[in-house]
C-alpha cells in the first residue's frame, strides 16, 4: 500500500513536470505555422512550358496531439493530488506530550495550522518582558503586580556656605569664598512595580510551546504515514473534457 508521505513526496515534482508540459503544449499549438501542411503540383500549359517540381509541407503539430499529451501529464497530476487529498480527510494523529494527549484525532490539514501558530507563538513568547535580575521582586496581592522591597533615601538640599579665606584689615575686605553644602531636608521611600514576569516563568512557557511543536510535528508525521487509496479521478475528468 501507498503511503500518505510518500504521495507527498512525489507531489511537487508531478506538479512541475505538468506545468512544464502544459507550457510546452501551449508553445506548441501557438505556433500556427507548424499547424499548418501543404501540398500542391505543377502542370504547364502545354508541352513545351515550363516544368516544375512539386511542393510540399508535412503538419508537424497536431493540436489533437498535444490535447492528449496534456491530457497524460495533467492525469497524474489530478491522480496524486486527489489522492492526497482524499487521504487528508482521513488520516490523523494524536497530539502527546510526556504522555497526555492535548487533542484527538487531528487531521493533518489542521496539524500545519497548529505548526504555524506555534511558530508564532514561540517567537511571541521569547520576547516577553522579563523582571530585572538586579531587583528582589515579590507579587503585590491587591495589584497583582510584582514589587521590589522599599528603599529608604534621604533628599538633600544644596545650602550656601562662607569660607573665610582672609580677615577683614582697614585697608581690605574680608576675603570670602562661597561653597555649597548637601544638607539632608527629607526622605524618599521607593517601592518599584512592574507588569513583566519573572525569567523562571518564560522559560517554563518557552519549554512548553517547545514540547507542543515537537508533539505536532511527531503527530503529523505519524498521521502522513498512514495507508492511501490510489485514487483514479483524471481519467474521468478528462475522458469528459477532450472524449
Amino acid at each position: 500500500m501507498t503511503k500518505l508521505n510518500q504521495i507527498i513526496a512525489v507531489e511537487k515534482g508531478v506538479k512541475s513536470k505538468s506545468l512544464q508540459d502544459i507550457t510546452a503544449a501551449h508553445h506548441k499549438v501557438q505556433k500556427t505555422a507548424l499547424l499548418a501542411g501543404i501540398s500542391r503540383t505543377y502542370q504547364p500549359k502545354d508541352e513545351e512550358g515550363e516544368q516544375l517540381p512539386p511542393e510540399s509541407a508535412r503538419v508537424q503539430v497536431k493540436a489533437e496531439e498535444a490535447l492528449r499529451e496534456m491530457s497524460a501529464s495533467l492525469t497524474r497530476l489530478f491522480d496524486v493530488t486527489a489522492t492526497k487529498d482524499w487521504a487528508n480527510c482521513t488520516a490523523r494523529a494524536d497530539v502527546t506530550v510526556d504522555g497526555r494527549t492535548i487533542v484527538a484525532e487531528v487531521p493533518v490539514s489542521y496539524l500545519l495550522f497548529l505548526e504555524k501558530q506555534l511558530t508564532d507563538l514561540h517567537t511571541f513568547v521569547k520576547k516577553l518582558p522579563v523582571l530585572d535580575a538586579s531587583e528582589s521582586w515579590s507579587l503585590d496581592p491587591s495589584t497583582d503586580w510584582w514589587k521590589t522591597d522599599p528603599v529608604r533615601t534621604i533628599r538633600t538640599k544644596k545650602v550656601p556656605r562662607n569660607h573665610v579665606k582672609a580677615e577683614a584689615t582697614d585697608k581690605h575686605p574680608a576675603q570670602v569664598d562661597v561653597y555649597y553644602e548637601d544638607v539632608p531636608i527629607g526622605y524618599w521611600t521607593t517601592v518599584k512595580f512592574s507588569g513583566a514576569l519573572p525569567a523562571r516563568r518564560v522559560n517554563e512557557l518557552m519549554e512548553r510551546v517547545e514540547k507542543l511543536q515537537h508533539a505536532v510535528k511527531f503527530a503529523r508525521e505519524e498521521a502522513n504515514g498512514a495507508e492511501v487509496t490510489d485514487r483514479r479521478v483524471g481519467d474521468a475528468v478528462f475522458g469528459y473534457l477532450f472524449g
